[in-house]
Formats: structure tokens, sequence, C-alpha cells
């Protein structure tokens, strides 16, 4: 799984080199959903703002459910909670449910819980379970299950915490299943039951570290100091900066690769690729190709 976010920002950008050379308008979806789910707050924002207004001016809507959809996840990772919920409010609650309108339920309900707007939270839960069929897939079962928690008391939210969990493991939804490991260690700790909550709390942190997604990492390890627990500050550095065009450039010339192979992988000219690696350059803190090695130790190869 510590690869898959990585695979996730390569395709992006070679996305993005495809978008570039063919001169294709189309919304970056993947690279906001990526920097929102990492938590890459000032990447995010810039993605979410250009991708509204040019969604606007095309009269895309499903660009600018996307964007909101994005915003309310990068809201939710770092606890910014009354911004998410207003993120996740439905843009007109009188037009029919689009895919991206039932994907933004559980970020909804988990915003407005955390708001203490529990009506808003359980026409949420409502809206979920009415439209996404939950019944059918294990992913869905899960969400449904955690959303049920975030809603619920005593044994009643234990029990469907645990389900969620249980369902979305078996899923293999690995994002979605640290996230239930976060919000079952935050319940445990309000709980006063300390001992589980580390172990939930530790399971999510490693997961959401391993993926990169610092965000949702930093809430984990907020929560286990509240426990009592240690836990070393992840430092992303300045490489959480660089967009996913650029790491991936970056990672290729890490790996030997030189200007020109780049652009032709890339379908950039060599100049773009040279362009692009001095703002990597200069974002990581480094002036030779050779600081790539020291800047991107735990990173493997490129493709």
């Amino acid at each position: 799984m510590a690869r898959r976010l990585e695979t996730a920002a390569r395709l992006t950008a070679e996305h993005d080199a495809v978008k570039e050379a063919t001169g294709t308008r189309i919304a970056p979806y993947g690279a906001m959903l990526l920097a929102a789910y990492q938590g890459q707050t000032a990447n995010a924002s810039a993605f979410i703002a250009a991708d509204t207004d040019d969604s606007i001016s095309r009269g895309e809507g499903l660009g600018v459910d996307h964007a909101r959809w994005c915003t309310a996840i990068l809201n939710n990772s770092v606890g910014r909670y009354p911004e998410a919920m207003a993120a996740a409010r439905p843009a007109d609650p009188k037009a029919p449910a689009l895919l991206i309108s039932t994907w933004m339920l559980p970020e909804r309900i988990e915003a407005a819980v955390r708001c203490g707007e529990r009506d808003v939270a359980a026409a949420a839960l409502a809206e979920l379970e009415s439209t996404a069929n939950p019944g059918q897939h294990g992913w869905g079962r899960g969400i449904a299950a955690r959303s049920r928690a975030l809603l619920s008391d005593g044994d009643e939210a234990d029990g469907f915490f645990r389900e969620a969990i249980e369902q979305l493991g078996r899923a293999r939804v690995r994002g979605e299943l640290a996230r239930a490991e976060l919000l079952y260690g935050e319940w445990l700790r309000r709980e006063n039951r300390r001992g589980e909550a580390r172990e939930h709390l530790r399971t999510a942190h490693d997961m959401f570290a391993a993926m990169s997604a610092d965000g949702f990492a930093e809430r984990a390890r907020l929560e286990l100091l509240a426990t009592g627990e240690h836990v070393r500050r992840r430092q992303a550095g300045s490489r959480a900066e660089l967009t996913p065009q650029e790491l991936h450039i970056a990672r290729l010339a890490r790996d030997g690769r030189t200007n020109t192979e780049i652009a032709g992988e890339l379908y950039l000219s060599a100049r773009t690729v040279e362009w692009h690696l001095r703002k990597v350059f200069t974002k990581l803190g480094i002036s030779l190709r050779r600081g790539l090695k020291g800047a991107l130790p735990s990173m493997g190869p490129a493709a």
C-alpha cells in the first residue's frame, strides 16, 4: 500500500504530460484528489481554485462537484470541520444525486458530527443509505457502518466501528480502512479507553504515513499525544510541495534518466523538463541532480 499513492502520483503526472502535449482541457481530477488526500494544503487549494474557475467557465458541473468533494476531504484530513461541512453540503438540495454527491455524504457526516450538527449528519446518513445501496458491497457496508458509528453511542457505536473495520479490511479499501481505524481510535479515547485507543490510532497513523497521507497521519499523531503516547512528527519536508508531475520528473532524474529521455517518456520538450527540474531543486533545497538521491531516499524506481 505504501506504493499505491506513489503509483497514483506517477499516473497523474503522465496524465498531465499527455494533456500538456495534446492541449486537452480536462480538469486535474487525479492530481486534485491526490493532493487533498495527502493533506497537501497549498497544492490542493491551488488545484481546487483553478479547477473551480475553469469548470464554471466551461459549464462543467462535474468539475465543480469534484472540487467541492476534494475540499471536504482536505479539510476533514486536517481537522477543519466547519470548512469541510460547508464544502460537503449539497449545492442544490433539490437536484438529483450524482455519483460525486453520494461520495460526499461520508465527508458531510463526519464533519457535521464534529461540528455538533447531528441533524445534518443524520439526514446525510439517511441519504447515503437510500442512494448508495450499501448492502451490496463490502466497501458500501463498511462506509455505512462507519457513518452509523459516528451517530451512535456506547455498545452500538462500538459494534458499528468494528463492523466498519472488518468490512473495509475485507474490501481492501485501505484508505477508508485507515480512516475507520482513526475514527474508532478517536471515539475510544473520548470514552476513556486509552489502551484500546492507542492500538487503533497507531494502526491508523502507520497506514497513513505509509501512504504519505500527511494530513490524516498528523491528525492521528495528535490523538496519540492526547492518550499520553509520544509520536515523532512526520517530516514531509519540501517533497510534499512538489506537484505530481514535478515529483515524477524528480524520480526519473534521480534514477539516472537524462532530460532528453525524460522528455521523450513524458511527451515534453527537454527545455520544459529542465524548467521543472529547476523548480524541483529550489523546493528541495539542492543545486545538483546528484542531490536528488538524498532528497528522495525512500522512493522506489519511478517506473
